[in-house]
């Protein structure tokens, strides 16, 4: 099974097909951002799991790389391997957001995060922002403002 699609990036795990559609969702600019950060941690998830072999193991469902092996794959980032709070604080929040899309993977009937397509976060993203609207209060529109006093 490939985990890592064709078409990468050198300085990033999404291609630029990848982002392309995520910026085509009608997104706002907040949660679509958040929606980068989870497909990048998915993607970053499952470029670990293929260095470690978990690709080719008989395992299933596919388990999501350990802290250890998410700090390892970290520490050898050239733009980072020099920097030890900021591989800690990337490796706390790549086991964070496997934690998320583990979650999501669950709802949806998949039996590991590693298994998450970019499309299954596209859906999950706009069904939640389109549940927030339908759940949103209403607004009133604004007062019509009073017409200025008549000069006497």
């Amino acid at each position: 099974m490939a985990l890592q699609p064709t078409g990468h990036q050198p300085h990033g795990p999404l291609s630029t097909d990848e982002l392309g559609q995520l910026e085509a969702t009608l997104l706002p600019a907040l949660e679509r951002h958040h929606l980068r950060l989870l497909a990048h941690a998915l993607r970053t998830l499952q470029q670990i799991a293929a260095n470690q072999g978990l690709a080719d193991s008989p395992v299933q469902p596919l388990p999501l790389p350990d802290a250890e092996a998410i700090r390892a794959w970290v520490g050898q980032q050239p733009a980072v391997a020099a920097e030890a709070d900021f591989i800690d604080t990337l490796s706390q929040q790549l086991l964070a957001s496997g934690a998320q899309l583990q979650q999501r993977a669950a709802k949806i009937g998949r039996s590991s995060a590693l298994e998450l397509r970019l499309d299954d976060l596209i859906n999950w993203a706009t069904e939640a922002a389109d549940q927030r609207l339908v759940n949103a209060p209403p607004t009133t529109p604004p007062a019509t403002p009073e017409p200025p006093p008549a000069d006497r």
